[in-house]
């Protein structure tokens, strides 16, 4: 016993695809039984495997916190994992006790691997102790990730949110449907951050040009936050370039600037689904709602349209009364789930 613990140094290696709760389990009693826990996170660039910059994000979220955990990368260079065979152990295991610098006293592992695996072959000086193989299986959430997504903890759920962007012109029942999805789905959305600060000064007609700035970044923010929060699918209520589009109506001294900021923002985002909601629900105005759009909707929807064709977006397109966009909308949210 050292320091109340049984070991002075352990490790604990895994792919991580995804990070799973049996593998959380595995982490929190192996650093609880050692001064010092060291985590092999083996990784592929193929494309397949998720980036070991997220594996990483995700271990340190969840151990920083216990602060006696290490993490160590290591790069497996097999297209397959069939490929990793003996004759490659050797290299890797050199590999990991030169990183560590120091006698490695226990393996730990899941009972998944025997004993004949790399973990307890390569490493004949430690002991080899064996966790219980728990019910969370990587390959199973690899196979269906949001029938298991109870398996995983939150911060690798967010990796997996499907995000979905609702756009169209001003009242097509945007902010109205968004909120609808997102209680449908028991899930977080993001309002139009737009609308309260185009208030600042009472109405839209007064907006300062900092005011634009400011919508725009706090969107992506917020954006990015409230991912992290989502429960399978994220709804969000227009992006940056409904606001590049809006900004032609508004006077704004640095609109050249504020475009080009715009426009970089749209060229970070991604979207799982966008659905542009037609111009064919009635008009009310609500608050400075603009009367030269509503005088001609359907001239200033398809502007939009083709705003976001230009820029590469691809939608679908919403139409019908209330009843049926709710529906149209949750048939494309179902077949991307």
């Amino acid at each position: 016993m050292i320091n109340g613990k049984k070991y002075k140094v352990g490790m604990y290696g895994g792919s991580f695809n995804p990070l799973h709760l049996g593998h959380l389990e595995c982490i929190i009693k192996a650093a609880g039984m050692c001064e010092e826990l060291y985590i092999v996170i083996s990784y592929r660039d193929d494309g397949k495997d998720v980036d070991l910059k997220v594996k990483i994000r995700w271990i340190y979220q969840l151990t920083k916190h216990i602060g006696n955990v290490k993490l160590i990368p290591l790069k497996d260079n097999d297209s397959k994992k069939e490929d990793y065979t003996e004759e490659k152990w050797d290299a890797d295991c050199d590999y990991v006790k030169q990183q560590i610098g120091k006698p490695i006293d226990v393996v730990f592992c899941g009972s998944d691997y025997g004993a004949d695996s790399f973990w307890n072959v390569c490493y004949p000086d430690s002991e080899f102790y064996v966790f219980p193989r728990s019910k969370y299986n990587s390959t199973q959430i690899r196979e269906n990730v949001y029938e298991h997504w109870d398996w995983m903890p939150q911060v690798v759920r967010s990796h997996f949110v499907k995000k979905v962007l609702l756009i169209g012109g001003e009242s097509a029942g945007k902010s109205t449907l968004t909120i609808n999805l997102a209680n449908y789905y028991n899930t977080v959305y993001l309002e139009e951050v737009g609308r309260e600060l185009s208030e600042l000064s009472g109405t839209d007609i007064y907006m300062l040009s900092e005011d634009f700035t400011r919508i725009l970044l706090e969107h992506k923010a917020k954006e990015m936050r409230l991912v992290e929060q989502s429960n399978k699918v994220f709804f969000e209520d227009t992006d940056c370039l409904i606001t590049r589009f809006y900004m032609g109506f508004l006077e704004d001294e640095n609109i050249g600037k504020n475009a080009v900021l715009a426009e970089a923002i749209a060229a970070l985002n991604s979207y799982d689904l966008i659905l542009f909601l037609e111009p064919d629900v009635e008009w009310i105005q609500d608050g400075d709602r603009s009367e030269v759009i509503a005088a001609d909707r359907v001239k200033y929807s398809n502007m939009i349209k083709d705003f976001y064709n230009k820029f590469g977006f691809k939608f679908h397109v919403i139409t019908g009364d209330y009843v049926s966009r709710f529906e149209q909308a949750v048939k494309h949210v179902d077949e991307m789930l």
